[in-house]
């Protein structure tokens, strides 16, 4: 009996240390969390490019009004897409979603702004003809000379603008759906290359 009494009490000894060694862990964790919780806090934090001091120009391609069918009926909400441009040469386009326009807008100009992608320039035209196609959308853009313009149509002359592009003949032969065209005129900017292959 008292060889197995022995061994019972070496485990509950183990056991007990295990105990103390988990509380001293978890009194150690909440002394990090109390130092942490004693950090001032950043209360206004701005956007990155804001930061840096770039301005941003921001321009509306489309608002619609979408539905989404739940349990009670139709639930009401605004969709918009948003071209973000730094007229350097950087774009991009983020849609959003919400219950009015601004808060839509707020969330569309931040994915814009996460999703910019550089455009190659040759002054104040880009550097050669592009045809792209994404999805039902087919986009011409030729260079053109100095002092034309931007000669194009909706959301092409849009992307054109927020990108830096003074001189550009443009054309859209695919579908007239708004939002698949700024893409697609993004996607087409984007591999635009300054060298010859």
């Amino acid at each position: 009996m008292s060889e197995q009494a022995k061994p019972t009490t070496e485990v509950k000894e183990v056991n007990v240390t295990q105990a103390q060694a988990t509380v001293a862990n978890k009194y150690e964790r909440n002394n990090r969390n109390k130092i942490r919780s004693n950090r001032p806090r950043r209360s206004d934090r701005k956007d990155r490019s804001e930061e840096k001091g770039e301005q941003l120009e921001t321009k509306i391609v489309t608002i619609r009004r979408v539905t989404k069918m739940h349990q009670g009926g139709r639930r009401m909400k605004i969709s918009v897409v948003v071209v973000v441009g730094d007229k350097k040469g950087r774009v991009g386009i983020g849609v959003g979603k919400g219950d009015d326009v601004r808060s839509a807008q707020d969330k569309a100009t931040n994915q814009a702004k996460k999703s910019m992608v550089f455009v190659s320039l040759k002054g104040n035209t880009i550097p050669h003809e592009i045809t792209f196609k994404y999805k039902s959308s087919r986009i011409l853009l030729k260079p053109a000379a100095p002092g034309t313009g931007i000669i194009a149509g909706s959301s092409v002359r849009q992307v054109a603008e927020v990108a830096g592009i003074n001189d550009v003949l443009g054309k859209i032969l695919g579908a007239d759906n708004k939002i698949t065209n700024a893409y697609a005129t993004i996607y087409a900017l984007a591999a635009l290359r300054t060298t010859r292959l």
